[in-house]
């Protein structure tokens, strides 16, 4: 399967390790990619709007970087 990915669309995968939960969220258009875990009584939506959120930051990081800025994870 060969497309252009859309702008902002957003791959996301759960598992269960134990008693949490990992939930990746890849960026389709640059490939980039975050995780973040909870307990699995956690609901779903909850993990997965806590991972867009954290990849949308990410993004947004990285291109603040390209742009000739320091660091922005750094204070």
């Amino acid at each position: 399967m060969s497309r252009n990915p859309r702008p902002g669309e957003i791959y996301i995968e759960f598992r269960q390790v134990g008693q949490q939960v990992q939930v990746i969220a890849i960026d389709a258009a640059t490939g980039v990619e975050v995780s973040a875990f909870g307990p699995v009584s956690t609901r779903q939506q909850d993990l997965q709007n806590l991972a867009v959120r954290k990849l949308k930051r990410r993004i947004e990081q990285m291109k603040a970087m390209q742009g000739g800025s320091k660091d922005p994870t750094l204070y």
